[in-house]
């Protein structure tokens, strides 16, 4: 079972093997850093300055290794410029802890 707000939403969802995250961006932020659930959306803090997307491509390199798979396997379904975004994960092979301690609720 996924962790859920009030209305019984979750930031994450699978669709067969791609997974689906909703994500409430922190750009210049002291320290990459992924946070915890805030409603349907998982916090992810970056080092880098919001200008023109590049806080988005360093989230992306930040969380490819965190999932396990090359950062091309990890789609912007919108929010490229924007602190809410939403993210398909194709084929992970692992979970941030985040995930899995969701899982277990």
């Amino acid at each position: 079972m996924r962790p859920r707000n009030r209305t019984g939403e979750s930031f994450y969802a699978w669709e067969g093997d791609t997974l689906i995250v909703n994500i409430l961006g922190k750009p210049g932020s002291p320290r990459d850093a992924i946070g915890k659930p805030h409603g349907t959306q998982l916090r992810v803090s970056v080092t880098a300055a919001p200008v023109g997307g590049r806080a988005t491509d360093h989230m992306l390199r930040f969380l490819a290794p965190l999932f396990g798979v090359p950062v091309h396997r990890i789609e912007v379904v919108f929010g490229q410029e924007q602190v809410h975004k939403q993210l398909r994960i194709h084929q992970p092979t692992r979970l941030p802890a985040v995930f899995r301690s969701a899982e277990e609720l």
